[in-house]
């Protein structure tokens, strides 16, 4: 509900601090005041502060900026959380939305006092309050609205979730058919190319670490003739003439001979020459194998550089490293298969999304009987409102038309509007085209009465719903609003004494002219202050006892 509306330098209003708070948490609240008091202005104010279009004339003459403040007390469910989490916005306990506009025409906006697009001001502020009798298409004058309003009240919730799931099916089984067909389509533009790549990668059979080995067998082989040359000068060192295994040997052979006449002073000696004789052996071994296997082998060398290449221009040819040949290989060998057996995959998906649309189709027509029979009973629940507020001959029409498939939606395939015919036989038209201001108001409210519990905003404004009509009329008016009160807080501008009567709440908006300046500003009525304003407004400018008296039984019979 809305809290507070704080308003500096704004028309005529140079400082005005309102608090709306009751103690239902709700209730009706009534504004009044004479003709060109300035009623409007708070209404234009409160529009700011919700994102209304802003113009440098709504500041005060005089002053450099005008700012309006509306403060709001919301549930926990409400859809305006959503949108702070979505915004990164603080999320409080009480949601504050500020907008000023400057002398120049330049203007900012707030939420929470932190800056933000005007944009976000007006999307939240269309769930916080609905502005009725301004002929602007929000609120139930918008179309879009219409069908979620029938919806709720006709308490389609699990028909509502049914079809969004069956279209979200629907959707889903769609576009997985338009991807296969597309890939399929794509795989038959390039069946020869994927044909011959696959021919070409399966000849060459790469691994994924083919480069890695070859490239270094490529340049084991390479250096193969200088490895050779050196082992073999080893081997020479080793073992040719005088080489140092020979020597070895032979030293070994004299002191061995020798080491039982030496009285154990050789034996040291001959443990050193046969281990130097038994690692010089082994060195020599070593040697010879690697001899064998450093032979340098021009063919082999060929072939390896032949498949390296061969690997790499394959690579560089798909635009791929010869590390991910192999799963290249892989992915258009699957792409032909699914290309050999495309016709049966296609006609599985296509079966799956026939068989998804039928479901929607059938969930949607379902939704559009229940929407028939709630719309049969709004229609009459609304019809039982028109009667009092001097709207007998009027009749109102919930119209349910069937789309075109292409535009069907997860709302279902019907579009839903509320229309109005005024005058008997008379054909309906939408709801906003009423051409009185007045009935159009009472109509709104007739409205809102039957859909009380429906839709975000907690908060309702009715401007001058009451506009020509008087006497019973004015008192049916009260009644509804009063009824709509217990659900939600109501705010209504209104020149009935019956509707002022009856509100649980009274402002009084007052225009103070003098010489050179002219200003208004807004008091919060006590019991007193009640009876006379009323007594005003059954009066005219004088107010006399009588007046106070029928005000009186006014305020006697709405307690």
């Amino acid at each position: 509900m809305l809290l507070s509306l704080s308003i500096r330098d704004f028309v005529l209003i140079e400082k005005l601090d309102l608090s709306f708070t009751h103690a239902s948490q709700s209730g009706l609240g009534a504004l009044t005041g004479e003709t060109g008091a300035g009623k409007s202005i708070l209404i234009d104010a409160l529009g700011l502060a919700l994102g209304a279009r802003a113009e440098s004339s709504a500041v005060r003459r005089g002053s450099a900026q005008a700012s309006v403040a509306a403060s709001f007390d919301l549930p926990k469910d409400h859809a305006a959380h959503a949108i702070l989490s979505e915004q990164g916005l603080d999320d409080e306990d009480v949601l504050t939305l500020r907008r000023t506009i400057g002398a120049d025409g330049r203007g900012r906006a707030f939420v929470n006092d932190q800056p933000a697009s005007v944009a976000l001001l007006r999307r939240l502020g269309e769930t916080l309050v609905e502005i009725q009798g301004q002929m602007e298409q929000h609120g139930l004058l918008d179309m879009a609205t219409h069908r979620a309003s029938l919806d709720a009240f006709a308490g389609l919730e699990k028909q509502a979730a049914a079809v969004r799931g069956a279209w979200r099916g629907w959707r889903e089984a769609e576009q997985a058919r338009a991807e296969a067909e597309a890939a399929a389509a794509a795989a038959r533009r390039d069946e020869d190319f994927l044909r011959h790549a696959v021919k070409e990668l399966e000849t060459l059979a790469p691994k994924a670490d083919d480069e890695e080995t070859l490239a270094a067998e490529r340049q084991l082989l390479r250096a193969g003739t200088a490895l050779g040359e050196a082992v073999a000068q080893a081997l020479g060192e080793l073992e040719e003439g005088r080489g140092a295994v020979a020597a070895l040997r032979a030293a070994h052979r004299l002191i061995e001979r020798n080491v039982d006449k030496a009285a154990g002073r050789l034996d040291a000696s001959l443990t050193a020459l046969d281990k130097a004789l038994s690692e010089a052996t082994e060195a020599q071994a070593q040697l010879e194998t690697a001899q064998e296997s450093l032979e340098f082998d021009p063919t082999r060398l060929e072939k390896i550089e032949e498949r390296l290449f061969a690997l790499r221009a394959a690579a560089r040819k798909h635009g791929v490293t010869v590390a991910e040949l192999a799963p290249l290989a892989e992915k258009m060998t699957a792409q032909l298969a699914a290309l050999d057996d495309g016709e049966a995959g296609l006609k599985t998906l296509a079966e799956k999304a026939d068989a998804a649309r039928a479901a929607y189709v059938a969930a949607a027509e379902a939704q559009a009987a229940a929407r028939r029979k709630g719309a049969a009973r709004l229609d009459k629940a609304v019809s039982t409102e028109l009667g009092p507020l001097k709207l007998e001959k009027a009749k109102f029409v919930t119209e349910l038309t069937p789309l075109a498939e292409a535009d069907w939606s997860e709302s279902g395939t019907d579009r839903v509007q509320f229309t109005v015919a005024t005058n008997p036989g008379t054909p309906p038209a939408p709801i906003g085209r009423i051409a009185s201001g007045g009935e159009l108001s009472r109509f709104l409210l007739a409205l809102k009465v039957c859909l009380a519990k429906v839709g975000d905003a907690p908060t309702i404004v009715f401007d001058e719903v009451d506009s020509g009509i008087g006497g019973a009329t004015a008192a049916a008016v009260g009644e509804r609003l009063k009824r709509l009160a217990k659900e939600v807080q109501v705010l209504v501008v209104t020149h009935s004494p019956q509707v002022a009567a009856i509100a649980d709440r009274h402002w009084l908006i007052r225009k103070t002219t003098t010489r050179t300046n002219a200003s208004t500003d807004v008091l919060s009525l006590d019991a007193k202050g009640r009876r006379e304003e009323i007594a005003r407004m059954l009066s005219g400018a004088e107010v006399t006892a009588e007046a106070r008296a029928a005000a009186d039984r006014l305020l006697a019979t709405a307690g």
